[in-house]
């Protein structure tokens, strides 16, 4: 009795914080998203595309250059990226499916680069080049590999400080809250099928914390312009640019079959990434909420008065001076997805996720449509919040629940995978 009693209390902290985490972030359990669509406000400022060569060329660099303004600040693209390490891990992973490999990357030149790790699962059974999937997440890669016995076993023998988060039971708690799946991934399932994965953990880039996350701001690599980013999730965005240079190079994968993948904060980076690289060709934004797939106006959910004040180094100063006149600010998310056109996005959600603006998204991705329209696509063309179509150039999926990741939503990113790499041959010449 006296261990459960002493176990209770040493949990009592963890609990503390997680509730904390999960109503400034969540809302969860609070209520339901709306589902009703015909009697929303719209997107604006209203797209209006003349043509494709008319988006290229002239409207989406202004509006990368208005984003930047105004959000996210400069978009660290063209920065050089280096292998500093390589070493693998495991040649004989999960049976035999895939090799394991990890990079050590450098992000820019000399003592000015920013390093990171990049664990690589490659496809042992087959000899055709792999189609890519690269995800940025809140977790060092043991711990995405965790189920796998490699925690902390032989990635990462020299970690960062300020890593990955409690262990133990509080992993077990955050799983229970967020999802098995908010850190690790299905490894065995993407080798099955023949797709490579690639990790890293943003905050080795940049750490995910207010004053720490600013100084790294203005000690990380400078643009040819001489500029830096301003924000972390425009920062974080070079993890995925860095990865793609490394690994395009690798025979072993399919440069032409490239997606990304983020959750939440990180969903916001990968819409960033795909947005401002023509490398991508397929984006997973899970739940990115407000500063990425949502709207800024008309919406429940956190404001942009609430982000900018929890988290003001995810963005550019510039983006907190609207939060209270947002009809001043002269661009909205739906923007931000009409810059991921051509490629497929898939929006993911959670029902109870009121946090994330569920509707918002869904409108937001309804006024994006005019950018993949020019290049004679649907975009989204689902009826409603719950009619996923996992072939849709923009898919849109709702399902029950709060924030994070669950198996429904593994199902779901797995359909549209398999549904995008079957069918996305010729899509790099079309993005750009």
């Amino acid at each position: 009795m006296m261990r459960r009693i002493l176990r209770i209390i040493l949990i009592l902290p963890l609990l503390g914080i997680v509730a904390v985490t999960a109503t400034s972030c969540t809302m969860l359990g609070l209520n339901y998203a709306s589902l009703e669509v015909d009697n929303k406000p719209v997107a604006r400022p209203v797209l209006d595309i003349s043509s494709a060569d008319s988006w290229l060329n002239e409207q989406a660099p202004r509006l990368r250059s208005d984003l930047e303004q105004h959000v996210f600040g400069p978009v660290p693209v063209g920065l050089p990226s280096k292998v500093i390490s390589k070493k693998i891990v495991d040649d004989r992973f999960l049976d035999g499916l895939g090799t394991l490999e990890e990079y050590v990357i450098q992000i820019g030149n000399g003592a000015d680069g920013v390093q990171f790790h990049l664990a690589a699962v490659f496809p042992n059974r087959t000899s055709r080049p792999a189609p890519l999937i690269v995800s940025q997440t809140f977790s060092q890669n043991p711990s995405v590999l965790r189920q796998y016995d490699l925690h902390p076993g032989p990635l990462m023998e020299n970690p960062p400080e300020n890593g990955e988060g409690p262990g133990g039971f509080g992993i077990g708690l955050i799983h229970f809250i967020f999802g098995s799946y908010i850190q690790k991934a299905p490894l065995d399932e993407y080798l099955q099928r023949g797709y490579a994965f690639a990790n890293f953990y943003a905050g080795e880039i940049v750490p995910d914390r207010g004053e720490a996350g600013r100084a790294a701001l203005e000690q990380f690599p400078a643009m040819a312009d001489g500029r830096r980013p301003t924000g972390t999730v425009a920062a974080w965005a070079a993890g995925y640019f860095a990865a793609i240079d490394v690994l395009d190079a690798d025979p072993r994968i399919d440069t032409s079959h490239t997606a990304v993948f983020g959750h939440s904060r990180h969903g916001k980076s990968a819409l960033v990434a795909g947005g401002w690289d023509d490398r991508i060709e397929l984006v997973i934004s899970h739940q990115s909420g407000t500063g990425g797939a949502s709207l800024n106006r008309e919406k429940p959910g956190e404001s942009v008065k609430q982000i900018t004040k929890n988290y003001p180094h995810w963005f550019d100063p510039a983006y907190a001076l609207y939060a209270e006149d947002l009809d001043a600010l002269p661009v909205d998310q739906h923007m931000l997805l009409a810059l991921n056109a051509p490629r497929r996005v898939l929006i993911g959600n959670g029902r109870r996720d009121v946090w994330s603006d569920p509707n918002g998204a869904f409108r937001a991705a309804l006024g994006a449509n005019p950018a993949w329209e020019a290049f004679d696509k649907a975009g989204l063309a689902q009826s409603g919040l719950r009619n996923f179509d996992p072939s849709a150039d923009v898919a849109f999926h709702m399902r029950p629940g709060g924030h994070g990741i669950i198996r429904a939503d593994i199902d779901a990113f797995l359909a549209f995978l398999d549904a995008s790499f079957t069918s996305i041959e010729g899509a790099k010449t079309a993005v750009r």
